[in-house]
């Protein structure tokens, strides 16, 4: 069974939720939990640190977009950081990038007020 390891905290008025491992049918239910585990706000934002993320197939992807939807109805920001290249690309391919706020690092998405 693939393995998801999922950290978070927060940073100033971002709640970030690292990933770790793989993002697939088993455990993207894990991420929807987290979720909608945090205070999210017009102004508590949530940063999804992608930078130790093994694998994403089409459950993953469906993942992050139903946490763009929980953020979306609770007026809050929300942003991907550090995506690997070859989520990247898919995400190019899928039109995606278009989608979703992208960030190179977590710094870089937490460095606004998300109000």
């Amino acid at each position: 069974m693939n393995e998801l390891a999922i950290a978070t905290h927060t940073s100033g008025a971002w709640h970030i939720i690292a990933l770790t491992g793989d993002l697939d049918l088993h455990t993207a239910p894990q991420l929807r939990t987290a979720v909608e585990a945090r205070e999210l706000s017009p102004n508590h934002g949530l940063v999804i640190d992608l930078s130790e993320l093994t694998y994403c197939d089409s459950s993953g992807i469906t993942a992050l977009l139903v946490a763009q939807r929980l953020t979306t109805a609770a007026a809050a920001p929300m942003a991907l950081a550090a995506v690997p290249s070859r989520v990247a690309r898919t995400f190019k391919l899928a039109g995606l990038d278009q989608l979703f706020t992208i960030h190179p690092t977590t710094a870089d998405a937490t460095a606004t007020d998300p109000a």
